[in-house]
């Protein structure tokens, strides 16, 4: 059912166009009319005596004939062809008693059906449906962009980390853990795709555990947010912590099997430590090799920051669900080591030794290498609710204090339109400023939002005096970001983002193409070179707009979200299934890159599935989503643990 229509039959009279006097005012006059006849019919026939034969009982007996007419037209118009209204309810009487003269009479009401609201809400059937919601239908949209993308997969690469979907095949480019397969898990049963729940569960329960022991070099941080992450969240949504019900998804979904995901997670998890305990210091080292749970470093030594610190919601989750403190001891250690390094006013470079402990270089930003790094500090303190004041209330204040470095140093705006954007320091902040910003970096308004409100909206924050001064200050650069991000992709001439692009700003020579768009007031604003026009189906401006949407309640953020989604459907969709990267958004058509990334299934869609769809799914006071977009509950209570932890002892004590 769907645009408003009902089911079959006549409309339920409150709903009919009783009062535009048009077949109300028909039904009268035929009302009249037949009255007319009938009396005029009585007459003629009476005419046939004298007026001296007619005799007071045959003048009675006109009188009741008329009076029966009279009853039997205002009976129907008022009793008999309501008998429709009752048919539809279940009151079969009327139907069985006076079939004749329902059928006669029948006329519409000449007003609607008055019947108490306790009446009305009971019978369901006789309210017609709303319209379906707008926003509901471009849910819909997303969902279907989903099972379109996942059938490419399917078809064509179903265990391999990626698809190609121009050649209609699989690669492995994450270590060959079938990482689309868990990265889209608990996108699917958020949207309630259950055949991709089964698919996904299936190969999970069958496969992983199995690549597991076989598989080589994977990468530390890849692989906890994209694949731990993913079991995780699929455990959890899938009941595996009985606490699904603050999600607000339907209990009705389809599901995995929430003991074999913690199983595997453990697995993996247990190997995957092995990159912290084999490095000399806190700093994790990035690579493990699976098969032989062994560790090394990269080629040159060096972790990104941004990946020895973006490992810390998934471990202290695994600990709260499986009772065992060693996943969120071993991740911490990163954290409380980075607090005894020196900073640039919170920011810091891009680059750690995990054989030193030290930062490498002066490179600073909040793209690649620099970005989750500030996300995490936020929500790992988020998540960590029972210790936000107290061991953990350190990491709130680095957030807090890079927050003001990043305001201080990094942040412009372009000429001539005044764009708000983030910049880089790639020599320190001695040295030159670089407007350059990543698309990456459109992470930042969501988290700029969720810091100032902790996910409450912001009307309910500012009614109950929760915001400071400095909190309403992040939320409007967050705003502002959010415009910009958005405008990368509007100036384009495709209407997607490029990976990079650089702004003109005051002062400075920096030259270069624009969009593509010559009809975006900011196409003198944004320049986009050659080496960075492709787009790789990121995810992270429609996150800053979920987020936003989320807190601000304003539908431009939504606006915005479809029109990125229709760019997709319209430049990306692959008739055979999939959607693909693209090389150039600036031309058209665009030349497409063979790639469907595995966080277009994982988080693209997943976040403009949410931001169409309804505040309480996954409600941002209740959940923090790692940097994949796995959502995660946060932590309350010791209590909450306590009982986590028993109710899993139960479990396996049964299984045993």
């Amino acid at each position: 059912m769907s645009g408003g229509g009902g089911g079959s039959g006549p409309l339920p009279y409150s709903m009919r166009d009783v009062d535009g006097r048009g077949a109300y005012n028909n039904a009268k006059f035929r009302h009249r009319s037949r009255l007319k006849m009938a009396s005029q019919a009585l007459f003629t026939n009476s005419s046939k005596y004298q007026c001296g034969k007619f005799t007071v009982g045959k003048f009675l007996s006109l009188l009741m004939v008329s009076g029966v007419i009279y009853l039997l037209v205002h009976k129907s118009s008022d009793g008999f062809v309501s008998g429709e209204l009752h048919e539809k309810v279940g009151n079969t009487h009327t139907k069985k008693d006076f079939p004749k003269i329902r059928t006669f009479w029948r006329k519409p009401p000449r007003l609607p059906p008055r019947l108490p609201p306790n009446e009305i809400y009971r019978n369901n059937s006789l309210l017609l449906q709303s319209p379906q919601s707008e926003w509901t239908l471009r849910q819909k949209k997303v969902k279907e962009a989903f099972e379109h993308a996942w059938s490419g997969y399917r078809n064509y690469a179903m265990g391999y980390d990626e698809l190609m979907p121009l050649t209609r095949r699989g690669i492995d480019g994450l270590g060959g853990l079938g990482a689309t397969v868990v990265d889209s898990l608990d996108t699917a049963i958020i949207m309630g795709a259950d055949d991709v729940v089964s698919e996904a569960s299936k190969w999970i329960e069958d496969n992983l555990m199995k690549k597991l022991s076989e598989k080589g070099q994977v990468n530390l941080f890849e692989t906890t947010i994209r694949v731990l992450g993913g079991l995780l969240s699929a455990y959890h949504l899938s009941g595996g912590d009985k606490a699904r019900g603050d999600s607000g998804i339907p209990m009705t979904s389809k599901r995995a099997n929430p003991e074999r995901l913690l199983e595997v997670s453990k697995d993996l998890a247990d190997r995957l430590l092995l990159a912290f305990t084999s490095s000399p210091t806190a700093i994790p080292l990035s690579d493990v090799v699976l098969r032989d749970r062994t560790a090394h470093a990269a080629p040159d030594g060096l972790s990104s920051t941004s990946e020895a610190t973006t490992l810390q919601l998934e471990y202290s989750y695994l600990s709260t669900i499986s009772g065992d403190p060693k996943y969120d001891l071993e991740a911490m250690k990163v954290l409380e080591h980075m607090r005894t390094l020196p900073t640039v006013e919170g920011l810091v470079p891009i680059y750690i030794n995990p054989s030193s402990g030290q930062f490498s270089g002066e490179n600073i930003r909040l793209g690649s290498r620099g970005d989750s790094y500030y996300e995490y500090l936020l929500k790992v303190w988020v998540q960590q609710e029972r210790y936000r004041d107290t061991s953990l209330k350190y990491l709130f204040e680095m957030y807090t204090e890079a927050m003001k470095g990043v305001k201080h140093l990094l942040v412009r705006k372009t000429i001539p339109n005044g764009l708000v954007f983030v910049g880089e320091l790639p020599y320190g902040r001695n040295s030159g400023f670089s407007p350059k910003m990543d698309h990456l970096v459109c992470f930042l308004p969501g988290t700029l939002a969720l810091g100032a409100t902790k996910g409450i909206t912001k009307k309910k924050a500012l009614e109950n005096h929760l915001l400071t001064a400095e909190d309403i200050d992040n939320l409007q650069l967050a705003e502002d970001l959010a415009k910009t991000c958005v405008e990368m992709y509007f100036v384009t001439s495709t209407g997607l983002a490029p990976e990079i692009a650089y702004f003109h700003i005051e002062g400075n020579s920096e030259g270069g193409p624009d969009g593509g768009n010559k009809s975006s007031q900011y196409v003198n604003d944004i320049i986009i070179k050659p080496l960075d026009r492709h787009n790789l189906l990121r995810p992270e401006t429609v996150e800053s707009l979920f987020v936003l949407y989320r807190i601000t309640e304003d539908p431009k953020y939504r606006e915005w979200g479809w029109q990125i989604f229709q760019a997709f459907e319209k430049y990306t969709r692959v008739d055979s299934g999939g959607y693909t990267s693209l090389d150039d958004v600036t031309s058209l058509p665009p030349p497409r890159r063979d790639k469907m990334e595995t966080f277009f299934l994982g988080e693209t869609l997943k976040y403009l599935y949410l931001l169409f769809g309804e505040s309480n799914i996954l409600p941002l006071d209740k959940y923090v989503f790692n940097t994949e977009a796995h959502p995660l509950p946060i932590i309350q209570s010791a209590q909450q643990i306590s009982h986590s932890i028993v109710m899993q002892s139960d479990m396996l004590i049964l299984e045993y």
